[in-house]
């Protein structure tokens, strides 16, 4: 009997099997995690070339709708993708994931520099930089916000939501005059 057991011992056959199925589960989930990581952050690329390209859109023309919804539908358009007759997709991304900020920014002579800010381009109109106001200038921002769904939601410390999604976003502005 003891000299079957010191045989057992010495006998290495089975451990490459055993190393493999203690490191596979390990490396299935780095894989996983990377693929995850990899969607992630493909939508989160999709969301800001879908509000640069916004920008550029707008710099181009505004002939049929206002600056706010040309710049909300071409971001939804270019994030959501477009159907066979060329309309724009209606999900995932919504005209209410989409923000449009207007800002004043007015610099006196003597370096104060002041902004103010609208969501509202009538609201925006109405401002006025103050006497004595060296130069001015207004500047158009689009903010997009979606969500990502994880294949595995695991969530860590300051990661954790309660909707087990992560909340990305993309901004993108120019100066406006």
């Amino acid at each position: 009997m003891k000299l079957m057991n010191r045989r057992l011992l010495r006998n290495t056959s089975g451990a490459a099997v055993i190393e493999l199925a203690l490191v596979a589960p390990v490396l299935a989930l780095c894989i996983i995690g990377i693929v995850d990581m990899s969607n992630a952050y493909s939508q989160k690329l999709a969301l800001e070339q879908g509000a640069q390209r916004a920008v550029e859109k707008i710099m181009q023309t505004t002939s049929y709708t206002t600056v706010e919804d040309t710049l909300a539908n071409e971001a939804i358009c270019q994030v959501n993708g477009v159907n066979a007759n060329g309309t724009c997709k209606s999900s995932p991304l919504t005209a209410s994931d989409v923000t449009v900020t207007w800002r004043l920014q007015c610099a006196s002579s003597g370096g104060t520099v002041t902004n103010q800010t609208s969501t509202d381009s009538d609201t925006f109109d109405a401002f006025v930089c103050p006497s004595g106001t060296a130069t001015q200038a207004k500047y158009v921002q689009v903010d997009l916000r979606d969500k990502y769904s994880p294949i595995f939601p695991v969530h860590f410390a300051s990661f954790n939501t309660s909707d087990n999604t992560y909340h990305i976003s993309a901004t993108a502005g120019m100066r406006w005059k």
